[in-house]
């Protein structure tokens, strides 16, 4: 029988102990059919996604080889080498034709949620609203510096790197503010920009995405653990699910209020070279185990308004 040395010794015989091949060509043939059946579950709502919007197969497929490729040349980077074209081939196990026709597009589909500017002027707008109401409605500009204004607030918010007047703009279009008299008014209680499916599409790919990543660093290892926790019930009423549900809605908008001014202080106190990055979100889901989704939601006709997805 083939057999592998290992660095333990039998503690009786002072000798190496020997492992089965076969026996770690099992183990390894189990870690994988694990990974693989986490990557089916993670993956299934993702499909979801694409087929309600008509995505095919071989699109995927695509996606699937272009993010392999980064990934691994990712983790080669990370070893201080800079991987050839059969390293990323056996690495991911595509052909070398294949690794070598990969193009890619410069910059990325989606804008990145963390970086816009009409999302942090919103998120900042909202922390003040949360200390005086009346700030729901901003004169657009002042002739007084120390009054409060919209463009003081876009320009706090975005450092002065983009035009209050755009920012204004792209809030009235996505259905956050209005414009009335020279005053700009809020219309929304978070920056869930439903109106603007591209927008939504860059929430959802950054903030699962974040998500993942903590998950799999916390199982992969090597790095301190992130938070990244759930609890969960089953056997329960619908309208129990609803009623939780809106607790953690609840519950939420006051840490978001927090976390939000934190972050905020570290922003305006970093220096230009820092470039460190957090998201801390939350989530709740329910359906009808025998139903789905559709024959779950019995929300209430008025629900609490919510901060969501900054």
């Amino acid at each position: 029988m083939s057999t592998k040395r290992t660095g333990s010794r039998n503690a009786s015989r002072g000798r190496p102990t020997r492992v089965p091949r076969e026996q770690m060509t099992r183990a390894r043939e189990g870690q994988m059919a694990w990974v693989l059946g986490a990557l089916a579950q993670v993956l299934r709502p993702l499909v979801r996604l694409a087929l309600a919007f008509g995505v095919k197969h071989a699109q995927i497929e695509k996606v699937l080889r272009e993010v392999m490729l980064d990934e691994a040349r990712r983790a080669w980077r990370e070893q201080g080498i800079e991987p050839n074209i059969s390293q990323l081939s056996v690495t991911t196990g595509l052909n070398r034709r294949a690794v070598t026709s990969k193009v890619r597009e410069d910059g990325d589909a989606l804008p990145q949620t963390e970086m816009s500017a009409e999302a942090k002027t919103l998120t900042l707008w909202l922390q003040m609203l949360g200390d005086d109401p009346a700030q729901r409605a901003l004169p657009i500009t002042s002739d007084d510096p120390a009054a409060a204004s919209f463009e003081a607030v876009a320009r706090r918010a975005s450092r002065g790197n983009v035009h209050h007047r755009a920012i204004l703009d792209e809030l009235v279009r996505l259905n956050m503010a209005t414009e009335q008299d020279g005053m700009a008014h809020l219309a929304v209680e978070g920056f869930v920009p439903a109106s603007d499916l591209k927008a939504m599409l860059a929430f959802l790919g950054d903030n699962t995405r974040d998500h993942l990543l903590a998950s799999v660093t916390n199982t992969v290892g090597g790095h301190a653990p992130f938070l990244e926790r759930s609890v969960f019930a089953g056997g329960i009423s619908l309208e129990e699910c609803e009623r939780i549900h809106l607790l953690a809605r609840e519950r939420w908008g006051l840490l978001h209020d927090e976390m939000a001014r934190e972050m905020r202080s570290a922003y305006e106190a970093a220096d230009k070279r820092d470039s460190g990055r957090i998201r801390v979100g939350i989530y709740a889901y329910f359906d009808d185990a025998r139903g789905g989704l559709d024959s779950a939601r019995v929300a209430p006709q008025n629900p609490p308004r919510t901060k969501e997805r900054e």
